[in-house]
Formats: C-alpha cells, structure tokens, sequence
C-alpha cells in the first residue's frame, strides 16, 4: 500500500523473508516455524490440507500451516525473479513487493500484486498464475493495470480478485488520491476492454466537497483520501467491502483501523449500517487497535475455510515497538447481517 515501503523495508530485514535475496557469505538461511509470524498485508488460501500465507516482502513472503497456529515461514520467496516489465512501467520500483492477493478460478490459482514506489501513483499491478501452490512454480501473465502521476487520480496498488454470484471475475484496488476502485476482468484476469464505465471508485474516506484540515504524515504527494486494502467478501446473499482507513507503516504511532459496508450488487453502492455510501464517506468502524495489545490494524482479507468465517489482518504490536505481525479472528453474524469478530484463534 501506498506507505508501507519504509516500515516494511525494515519488516523484512529482521524476519527470514529477506531470505528471498539467497545465500549470503556462505550461509544458507533455512525455513523456521513460528506461532506468532511477523507479516504485512497477509492474504491467504488453502489447498489441500495445508494453509499458504503471502505477504509483502522480497520477492513476496510465504508461509504455511497445517493447523493455522504454527506457521513455516519459507526461504525462498514466490518470486525468484522480479520480470522486467515491472521496471520498465514504475521506475524506481525493485523487488520489494508489496500487498498480494489470490484466488482459485477455473482449475487455477491467481496471485496480483502491487509495483510501486513510496508516496507516489505510478504504480501497477501484476498478474502470477498457478496450477498448485505446493509446487510454487508461478507464470507471469504480465500487467492487469497501471496509473500514472497526473494521468490518474488513483493508484494501482492493493489489489483484491471477487468473483460474483454470475462467475464473472473484478478486481478491486487503490489508495488514497481518489479512493477504491472497481472494475471486471476477461477470462485471463485482465481489464476487459471495452468497459469504458470503468474503472469506478466505490469508496472514499471522505465526502468529496470534505476538505481535511490535516496533513499526510507519511507523504504529501498522496493527500488526506486516507482509504486503502480493498477486500470483498460474499456472504449470504451480499458483498461486504473491507478497507483501511488512516494510516499504517508507522509502527508505533500508526492509527490504521478496518472499516466495513455491503451491497447486493458487486459493483456497489455499498452502504455502511446507517445507510451512507462508502463513496461519499461512508463506512462502519470493524476494528481498530486496543492499546493494549496492538496499537494498530488494517489491510484485511476474510475467507471461509471448513465452515468457518476467517478475518485476518496485520496488527502493530503495542508490546514490541510497533513491529507487524500477523492477527487472525473469527467472523460471527448479527441478526441483521453484519459482521463482528468473536475470538482470537
């Protein structure tokens, strides 16, 4: 996401995930287990009975599980090698990649993520697929979208993969500038073409004729539209759109907090629980730190694995000097459809 770049640049230098750059002096870095793993921007998938985790990282972090609770945290990153494209379309960018999604469609698995460099909107999102995530042997299938700095009033980075109740395939994404964006995708998960009503911003931290008093603390080239980390979730019979408000990658001091809306429709409007559109400013608070343990959370995702509702996000602990690791929660229901988290697991 678009201020993650400084806090992770140093995540990655105190956990194994810099591993990914290889053998260093002679010494070869080997996998560790872990119950309480250091991520940023976790999503996850399960494929037979093992649970994969990715994450913002070299190369992209991964991690495993058979039971959710001691997790394998893996040397070798899902990318080995960054393609050349991603260079040639955001100059600056490297191999730090930051805030992957994945799905299973159509017999294969699909992973987006995000090309970008601090504080600015000329990014893009790039296309991995997949026949088996044990195999971690993935395809580059090139760019799904790009922004440019004074082309676009938003920014492609954050991506999350939905698929709706007619199989169609969307990507959602963004940060900042003009908000969360929306828009379907073809058979091999790039933009369709010809959709000139697209793309659409469903959300927006602010009203837009609201003009903030305060300042960007992390970059003055992204504004105060402090709304981020898109993740749709289908549940009986609606799509509930999670974002992160505020701002994170500050350890300590970042006030990052989960904010959630739904609608009937995957393209929106999707409404919070006074019925106020997420794209005039809408959104019910989910979850945000308790001081206690974490000072901070945000970029969520949510699943259902085995009959049960699964949110899971990264906290800054308020224990350890703001570092990110990775929090996991049980979904429950209200009467009236609306999710609440129960537990930690």
């Amino acid at each position: 996401m678009t201020h993650k770049l400084l806090f992770t640049l140093m995540l990655t230098a105190i956990s194994l995930s810099a591993a990914a750059q290889g053998p260093r002096r002679g010494f070869r870095r080997e996998a560790f287990t872990t119950e309480t793993p250091m991520a940023h921007d976790p999503v996850m998938a399960k494929e037979g009975d093992t649970y994969y985790i990715y994450a913002t990282g070299m190369g992209i972090q991964q991690m495993t599980s058979k039971d959710r609770k001691t997790w394998t945290v893996l040397p070798q990153p899902v990318m080995t090698v960054i393609p050349g494209w991603t260079t040639d379309s955001v100059p600056g960018f490297g191999n730090h990649v930051w805030a992957p999604d994945v799905i299973q469609w159509h017999g294969r698995w699909w992973m987006a993520y995000s090309c970008s460099t601090f504080g600015r909107n000329g990014s893009a999102i790039g296309l991995l697929s997949s026949r088996s995530l044990a195999a971690n042997m993935w395809k580059d299938e090139g760019c799904i979208v790009t922004s440019r700095e004074k082309r676009d009033n938003w920014n492609a980075i954050d991506p999350n993969f939905v698929i709706d109740d007619n199989d169609q395939p969307w990507l959602v994404w963004g940060s900042f500038w003009d908000g969360i964006q929306l828009a379907p995708l073809d058979s091999t998960m790039h933009l369709k073409k010809a959709e000139s009503a697209f793309p659409r911003t469903i959300a927006r931290r602010y009203d837009p004729n609201y003009r903030p008093t305060e300042e960007n603390p992390t970059s003055k080239y992204a504004g105060t539209n402090a709304i981020e980390a898109p993740f749709i979730f289908r549940h009986a019979g609606y799509y509930y759109l999670f974002v992160s408000w505020d701002y994170c990658c500050r350890g300590a001091k970042s006030n990052y907090r989960v904010a959630v809306g739904r609608s009937r429709n995957v393209a929106g409007p999707y409404l919070d629980r006074t019925g106020k559109d997420m794209a005039n400013g809408g959104g019910t608070l989910f979850l945000e730190g308790d001081k206690t343990n974490w000072e901070a959370a945000g970029h969520s995702a949510a699943y259902t694995f085995d009959g049960q509702d699964l949110f899971l996000c990264h906290g800054y602990s308020a224990t350890q000097n703001g570092a990110a690791f990775l929090i996991q929660r049980t979904i429950s229901w209200t009467e009236d459809g609306w999710p609440e988290l129960i537990t930690d697991n």
